[in-house]
């Protein structure tokens, strides 16, 4: 098959299919949610209003298993060395299991730390079967000593806080309808084209499994959100976008350069060490509810639920480009440039959209003072 010998007609393939699958089977998903009762309540930290159901995941897993799958079967994981084809699996199996540990905290209501031992014990077993930090690439050096191999212990550690950490600041994320779909989604676009840029197609292919389930879900939960992913749906998206940034960036299997894939998760990350900062600051534990998060501070700070969420977005998808200058991408400062084009024009619109509004919230308070004024000048005439 011709479009089998393209690993880039592949991963278009691979998206299509995933998001196709995604946007067909959430529907369904959500109304079996309704028929079993499966909601999340609203309360005063959450931004809902109804009772909405909070199984999305399990269509997100769908597509990007179902997409794979396909790939998988027109031979497209022909294209790669056995050693690679392996990473696939074990990513895959390793984002299931993160899936269902989210999906019994849905179900459930697990506390915090069963679901962080959980998520350590998959995150040590991947690190076993080669998805891996094995070495930090410097790239700013030159020579043999731009390569600092890690030992075996701290190898592991590294790789259980990477995807341990991603995973739940993509979580910590989804606080708003759309928010960490669609920053997922950007993200794993970017890890797409830097992994092809590395000429690692393995990569490649689940990362636009991964933006293809993505961006199917966004069709259901972007404002106003008819269904939530709940903790298995983001899970799931954290763990997969950690593991495809180690199998892509990667120079081999035990070299990886994080700086790219630090770059496209910059914000979720800063986003959820200046949380726990916060936090611990406060006497409070790592897990403790509050409305620290980003979001939450841009709502506090005027800007309506949708301007808060694409806001996020635009700035994600510069930090994804900045990444594909950092990765010598094709067009690389064209990206760069049509990116930063996109985050100024979207935040100057904003801004004067923003202005006007509380012009004419101050215009209709005048009003309404003069009308009563007229009124109460009229009574006592």
């Amino acid at each position: 098959m011709i479009l089998a010998s393209s690993p880039l007609a592949m991963a278009v393939i691979t998206l299509m299919i995933a998001a196709g699958i995604t946007t067909l089977v959430v529907p369904l998903v959500r109304r079996l949610g309704l028929q079993l009762g499966l909601i999340d309540q609203p309360d005063p930290r959450k931004q809902h209003s109804s009772p909405m159901v909070r199984l999305g995941g399990v269509g997100m897993v769908l597509g990007f298993c179902a997409a794979l799958a396909v790939i998988w079967g027109i031979g497209g994981f022909g294209l790669l060395a056995p050693d690679r084809d392996q990473l696939i699996w074990t990513t895959l199996a390793g984002s299931l299991c993160f899936f269902f540990i989210g999906l019994a905290d849905d179900l459930f209501a697990l506390s915090p730390w069963p679901r962080l031992a959980g998520q350590i014990t998959v995150a040590m077993v991947v690190w076993s079967q080669g998805v891996r930090i094995g070495a930090i690439d410097l790239p700013w050096l030159s020579g043999s000593a731009s390569v600092i191999v890690l030992p075996e212990l701290f190898s592991l550690a590294a790789t259980v806080i990477w995807l341990v950490g991603i995973t739940n600041a993509i979580n910590w994320l989804d606080g708003l309808d759309g928010l960490a779909a669609g920053v997922a989604g950007i993200a794993a676009v970017g890890l797409l084209s830097v992994s092809f840029s590395l000429n690692q197609a393995a990569a490649g292919l689940l990362a636009a499994a991964l933006a293809g389930c993505c961006f199917g879900f966004l069709r259901h939960n972007f404002n106003p959100a008819r269904i939530f992913m709940g903790d298995g749906g983001s899970y799931f998206l954290g763990f997969t976008l950690a593991a495809v940034s180690i199998v892509g960036p990667a120079k081999g299997l035990t070299t990886v350069s994080l700086l790219l894939p630090l770059l496209i998760l910059s914000l979720p990350l800063a986003d959820m060490s200046a949380v726990i900062m916060g936090r611990l600051s406060d006497g409070h534990s790592p897990f403790y509810p509050d409305r620290r998060h980003l979001h939450h501070r841009l709502l506090r700070a005027g800007f309506s639920h949708r301007r808060t969420v694409l806001l996020i977005y635009v700035f994600t998808q510069w930090l994804a480009a900045l990444a594909m200058v950092v990765a010598n991408v094709e067009l690389r400062f064209l990206w760069l440039a049509l990116a930063t084009a996109i985050l100024v024009a979207t935040v100057v619109v904003m801004r004067r959209r923003q202005m006007e509004e509380t012009a004419r919230k101050a215009a209709r308070r005048r009003a309404h003072a003069d009308k009563n004024l007229a009124a109460c000048h009229h009574k006592h005439g």
